[in-house]
């Protein structure tokens, strides 16, 4: 009950309001939250000085600051997901070169996306069902409350997304036949103490890095594309497409994994404060024998 009247009687009604007053709410929730109540400052300060070693602690502290205002946008920008026009949506989220992806289905490929959380993934899911010509599929991993998961996963699938549990994607591939789809995959999130990890070092730690990707790519034969999401500006963002191979059943153990982890690292080091800092990436360390790779 508390969740449906949260959601009817606060975040809907707020995701009505034009962006200029959903921004000046994001300054407020930034003190709120950072200034008086301090959420996850020692985290995401402590992430930044692992991966930033080099910095000093005044440029640490403006990422930090960066981050944090951000980060307030994102919430108040995923509020508004819930009621955005398709029409509003495509304007703040241009595809620069779709092209990369939309060729494939002419040629009958399956393709497998790729990417971290980083600018606007929210905005991304609700956009990138139009975008496409393949059928697009988001892997999530569904929220516990089932009313609020419902509504999260309708907000994104409703411009054309399927949105399908972790846990579904082997039946899913399993069926796939004759239709061609795109598959998105968040790579950044730990994985769990279950999943098997590819370790490496990531933003100058050792991290266990998700190999679904590459495991899935290789299982389907499917192009697998790197899809990096660009902040423009307040509120507006670009996505651009990098292949990153055509024959995954052809590279080497590790390769794709690499690969794509590499290249968020690159994207992060440029424009730091648009990753995902609040959330303990590092949560595990390697386990005794496991290899690092390099």
């Amino acid at each position: 009950m508390a969740t449906r009247l949260l959601y009817y009687f606060i975040i809907l009604p707020i995701s009505f309001l034009p962006f200029r007053l959903l921004y000046l709410l994001s300054d407020f929730l930034c003190f709120v939250l950072f200034t008086l109540v301090g959420y996850r400052k020692k985290v995401i300060y402590q992430n930044l000085r692992n991966a930033f070693p080099e910095k000093s602690e005044s440029e640490i502290k403006h990422i930090q600051e960066r981050f944090h205002r951000h980060l307030c946008d994102l919430v108040v920008e995923s509020i508004k997901a819930f009621s955005i026009s398709q029409e509003e949506a495509q304007k703040r989220m241009i595809d620069r070169n779709v092209e990369v992806v939309n060729r494939y289905k002419k040629q009958g490929r399956q393709v497998i996306l790729v990417g971290g959380h980083y600018g606007n993934w929210e905005l991304f899911a609700i956009t990138i069902g139009i975008s496409l010509d393949h059928h697009a599929i988001a892997l999530y991993t569904p929220i516990k409350n089932k009313f609020f998961d419902k509504k999260v996963k309708a907000s994104r699938s409703k411009y054309g997304l399927e949105m399908l549990p972790i846990s579904a994607i082997k039946e899913k591939v399993n069926a796939i036949g004759n239709e061609l789809y795109a598959i998105i995959l968040g790579s950044d999130q730990s994985p769990r103490r279950s999943q098997k990890a590819y370790w490496m070092n990531f933003l100058n730690q050792e991290t266990g890095v998700q190999f679904g990707t590459e495991k899935f790519a290789v299982e389907i034969d499917a192009v697998v594309i790197f899809a990096n999401i660009f902040r423009t500006k307040r509120g507006h963002y670009e996505i651009e497409y990098r292949l990153l191979t055509e024959t995954p059943q052809e590279t080497a153990y590790g390769y794709i994994t690499k690969t794509h982890t590499k290249w968020l690292e690159e994207i992060i080091k440029r424009e730091p404060a648009y990753w995902l800092w609040s959330h303990r990436r590092w949560k595990h360390q390697r386990p005794t024998g496991e290899e690092l790779h390099e």
